[in-house]
């Protein structure tokens, strides 16, 4: 009995650990899907199948292009603090949250969505923001719908010729589901910050360190955005090497952190020499999710909106 005492209790450990992380696991994803449920999302149908977004807000309409891993809960996260007095329309792209994912699907079809989902909403021209991977789409829609855009926002985007603009490598379908995601979060927080643009040194006050816990609990459930997600990675990403930028034809304005360990700067200072009349606007510091930024990039896209455009 004495030789079964230790074999015995190691599986019984590893038996309550397993229900432990069970327990947690359920629990986080329930709390994550109590979050996007709270959310007041909409449905409308489109030539590309069903369309999800989200809106908030009162005043002159912008239309957010989401990252990576978000939907339309985070295009209203990633623009609360810096677009506060403006009706912000938050469209879930391709493959994320309740939106369709067209057979064949580009960032040319994306716009097109995007222009459908603003008809149905009776809306003329907007301000549109990309945000990270979702400035592929941002600029596809500049480039097919000038005469809806009024002004292009670039926040940290996936621009031509930055390292996020490929293919990713074919173990990341591997990653890209809950289980991973989730034993990323809780085994590797820091890691999993760090994947998403925090840069080393990071966060450096307690107001940044909350704003860092908030996005990242913003990608779950990750369920329910892996198709976009892949989409974005093996697609989309890589697509906008493609986009004729240099066409853009509307006031645009490319905000980017020198740090940000994703979208390369460089990418953006290139874009922004190739976009006409294109505005950059260089953070020292801040990293891809523009950490002690916000309340400057609420000035300056204040003051780039409302400008006077020329006839």
């Amino acid at each position: 009995m004495a030789n079964l005492r230790i074999p015995l209790l190691v599986g019984v450990a590893a038996a309550v650990a397993v229900g432990e992380v069970t327990v947690a696991f359920e629990r986080d994803t329930d709390a994550a899907w109590s979050r996007l449920d709270s959310l007041d999302r909409k449905v409308v149908t489109t030539s590309f199948g069903a369309v999800d977004y989200a809106e908030t807000g009162a005043g002159d309409p912008v239309l957010v292009s989401h990252g990576i891993f978000h939907g339309c809960d985070g295009g209203l996260l990633s623009v609360r603090d810096v677009l506060p007095r403006r009706r912000v329309i938050a469209p879930s792209r391709f493959g994320y949250l309740g939106s369709a994912l067209p057979a064949g699907a580009t960032p040319d079809d994306q716009a097109d969505a995007f222009a459908e989902l603003l008809d149905h909403l009776d809306v003329g021209a907007v301000d549109v923001v990309g945000i990270s991977a979702g400035a592929t789409a941002a600029l596809a829609f500049a480039l097919r719908h000038p005469g809806r855009t009024r002004h292009l926002v670039v926040l940290s985007g996936n621009l031509p010729g930055g390292p996020t603009a490929v293919a990713a490598p074919p173990w990341v379908r591997l990653i890209y589901a809950e289980l991973p995601m989730w034993a990323m979060k809780r085994a590797a927080r820091a890691q999993l910050a760090h994947l998403m643009g925090v840069p080393a040194g990071f966060p450096k006050t307690p107001e940044q360190a909350k704003q860092v816990d908030e996005m990242v609990e913003s990608i779950f459930p990750v369920g329910p955005r892996a198709a976009g997600a892949l989409l974005d990675a093996f697609s989309s990403n890589a697509a906008v090497n493609d986009l004729p930028i240099d066409q853009i034809a509307v006031p645009t304005i490319i905000i980017h952190a020198k740090d940000d360990p994703l979208c390369a700067f460089a990418s953006a200072e290139d874009a922004a020499r190739r976009i006409p009349g294109c505005t950059l606007v260089t953070q020292e510091s801040g990293g891809h999710l523009g950490l002690g930024q916000s309340e400057q990039t609420r000035v300056t896209l204040d003051a780039f909106l409302t400008a006077p455009v020329a006839a």
